[in-house]
This record gives C-alpha cells, sequence and structure tokens, in this order.
C-alpha cells in the first residue's frame, strides 16, 4: 500500500514552495503510473483527470500528446505510432482549442459545440472570407456520406489564399480549410488517424454518445473550472494558460466563482502572483510517489506555466524547436527530467529507424545526479514499433 500525502495551508492561503510542488506534481497525475491492464482505458482516464492534452505535430520520440499518456502509465510502451490517438478516437475525445490546439474528453463536446453556435471564435471569420458557403455545404454532405474520411480522400475543390499569421501560412487547399472552419463549428471533428493524416467524421457517428447532449449553462464558468483544474494553479496575471477564456476573464466569472466558493486565491512564498485553486484543494490527496523517473512532453500541462515552475522548482524550461541553432541555449528537441518530486535535468533524446531511443545530449541540473539506469528504463518505455 502507497503512504498518502495531503496538502496543508498555512494562513492567508499561502503556500509554500515545496507545498506548492507537492501539489501541482500530484495534480497533474505524475506521481503514480496508471496500472489499468487495458492501456485504452488508461489513456481515457488520464484525458478526463487531465481534462486536455495540448497537440503539437513533431514527432522525434512521440507526439506530445503520445509522451503525456506514456508519462502517466506503461500501457504503450513498445507499441505502434499512433497507439494513443487510437485509444482515444473516435468516441472518447475529439481535438479542438483549449489551451492551444488539444485533446478533449467526449462529455466536454456539448460545451465546444453550443459555444461555437452562439460565438464563433478561433479565427473561423477569417476562413470564412475565403470560402463560398456553399462549398462548406458540400464537403459537410460529402463528410456526412463518405465518412471516416482524411482530406487527400475527399473531392478536390480548387485552391485559396492561404491564412498569414505572423510568416505561418494554411493550407491552400479549399476542401482541407473547408475542414477546418467545419471542425471550429464542430459540425465535423477529428475521429482519428490514417497513415498519419487526420481523420474527419460527423460527431453523430464519432461522438454517438454525447453529441446531441445539453452543455453547461454557464459555459463561461465551466471552461473556467476546467482550466483550473487543468493547470492546477492558475495565474491571474495574463500568459497562453489562458489562451480561448478571453470572455470569462474580462467579465466577472472569476470573482463570481470566488464568491460561491468554487475557486480559490492562492499565492506562493517569495512570489507577488496570485493564482486560482480549485476549492478545497488543500484537502486533496495524493500517493506517494512511485520513484520512477519520467521524461516530461515539452507541453505536459505541469509545465505549462514556465515562470511558476521556474519559481517553484527552480528549474528553467525553456523549449527552443522554433529557435535558430544559433540562439539555442539547449537544443532541437529537448524534455524535462521529473524524478523524486524534482526536475533533475533534461535531455535531447532521439529515435532511430528501428523504433529504440537513444541519447543525444543530457544536462543534469546543479545539486542533482541522474540515475543511468532509471533514465535508460524511461527510454526504453518511450520505444515503439515502428
Amino acid at each position: 500500500m502507497c503512504r498518502r500525502l495531503k496538502l496543508t495551508v498555512r494562513g492567508n492561503n499561502v503556500l509554500s514552495k515545496s507545498e506548492a510542488r507537492s501539489y501541482l506534481i500530484g495534480q497533474a497525475g505524475l506521481r503514480q503510473t496508471a496500472t489499468d491492464r487495458d492501456a485504452s482505458a488508461a489513456a481515457r482516464k488520464i484525458l478526463r483527470q487531465l481534462r486536455c492534452i495540448q497537440l503539437d505535430p513533431l514527432d522525434v520520440i512521440g507526439t506530445n500528446a503520445e509522451l503525456v499518456v506514456m508519462a502517466r502509465t506503461d500501457g504503450f510502451g513498445g507499441l505502434a505510432r499512433g497507439s494513443v490517438y487510437n485509444a482515444l478516437l473516435p468516441g472518447h475525445a475529439f481535438e479542438h482549442y483549449a489551451k492551444e490546439r488539444c485533446l478533449l474528453p467526449a462529455a466536454a463536446f456539448p460545451a465546444y459545440r453550443d459555444q461555437a453556435e452562439q460565438t464563433p471564435t478561433w479565427r473561423s471569420g477569417d476562413r470564412l472570407r475565403r470560402l463560398d458557403k456553399s462549398l462548406l455545404v458540400d464537403v459537410l454532405a460529402e463528410v456526412q456520406e463518405r465518412g471516416p474520411i482524411t482530406a487527400a480522400e475527399l473531392s478536390d475543390r480548387g485552391n485559396v489564399t492561404p491564412l498569414d499569421w505572423s510568416g505561418w501560412k494554411s493550407t491552400s487547399k479549399a476542401t482541407t480549410m473547408a475542414l477546418e472552419v467545419l471542425a471550429l463549428r464542430c459540425k465535423i471533428v477529428v475521429c482519428g488517424r490514417r497513415s498519419g493524416q487526420k481523420l474527419y467524421d460527423v460527431p453523430s457517428r464519432a461522438l454517438a454518445d454525447v453529441h446531441d447532449l445539453p452543455g453547461p449553462a454557464d459555459r463561461r464558468a465551466w471552461a473556467l473550472l476546467e482550466r483550473v483544474e487543468a493547470a492546477g494553479l492558475l495565474a491571474t496575471a495574463g500568459g497562453p494558460w489562458w489562451s480561448m477564456l478571453r470572455d470569462a476573464r474580462r467579465s466577472d466569472t472569476v470573482e463570481r466563482l470566488v464568491a460561491d466558493g468554487m475557486l480559490e486565491h492562492v499565492s506562493i512564498e517569495g512570489s507577488r502572483r496570485s493564482y486560482l485553486a480549485p476549492a478545497g484543494f488543500r484537502d486533496r490527496t495524493f500517493a506517494a510517489d512511485d520513484g520512477r523517473l519520467r521524461v516530461l512532453g515539452p507541453l505536459d500541462s505541469l509545465i505549462w506555466d514556465r515562470n511558476l515552475i521556474h519559481h517553484i522548482f527552480d528549474f528553467e524550461y525553456i523549449w527552443e524547436v522554433y529557435k535558430p541553432a544559433a540562439k539555442r541555449r539547449w537544443g532541437w528537441y529537448v524534455c524535462p527530467l521529473l524524478h523524486n518530486g524534482a526536475f533533475i535535468g533534461r535531455v535531447e533524446p532521439r529515435r532511430d529507424d528501428s523504433g529504440k531511443v537513444h541519447i543525444d545530449n543530457l544536462w543534469v541540473e546543479e545539486g542533482h545526479s541522474v540515475d543511468r539506469d532509471e533514465l535508460h528504463a524511461a527510454l526504453r518505455r518511450l520505444e515503439r514499433q515502428q
């Protein structure tokens, strides 16, 4: 049996750094490895606990979504590429914007569907100005008839002017842009992957159990509560962790949820920043750390707030994948190492053609050491079939 840890908070909701570390690691599900015999069930449980898993297409030793799940369960070690997506899609998850683009539990779909119908956002207007409405109707009808289907398998409807956001250009394919608009509107959903390409289908098939359920009466409150649970401690100062919560931030939602006893204001010793925490978070219990060394994905929810992590762990993490090589301090694709409640270093890994993971560079934090056997065991758990 594992020892249980209970968080205690000093007066005025001021957390010590050690208390904040203990709570955040437990809240992020990084103390114990999920022991479900069914790996797919473990992945679904992890997604429900985390509320969202941030997506990124880069696949060096696994995509970010795969690394997030594999840091919390053993079930996917040695399995083929895409196994995590196969465990969640279709039926148990969908893709949309939360903290950037994320995998979200199927139960959240009605809230996103209602938001898309009431207040379309996510730059859909920029896309709509490039597309004829009849084209959207045609693409939706084709997905309804032929889905699940990839963009490449749909009829070619010519080209459009791509969007340009600070030098990043979107698709120039009219059909693909139409799929983006329809997905943003929750008229279709991503329901899986085929040969690395997204599969699209209508919600009535892909999310049959939830697609027509009523959404929350107060979506702003619902979305903010979900984000606080996902972050553990949500800084009240602006930042990417507030992505897609503009309406909640500009309204009285925060003050109302605090007054209603659903959120708490928290501070941490040595910092002037204020945070929002789930009501009653001090009473949550977490299993004792299992002692496992974990390689975290670069967009793991534990490290969303880099300033917070720097303050309480004394660990500065910078993901430099989009920096020019000459400006990088560490390396291209570098992952943090979490062990026994501390960030002990960072590793630059790579996967060879056989699926084995190797270390190109390893940096150890001052005052810490890395057990090479533990590190190699962690890397073996990330290996997969090709």
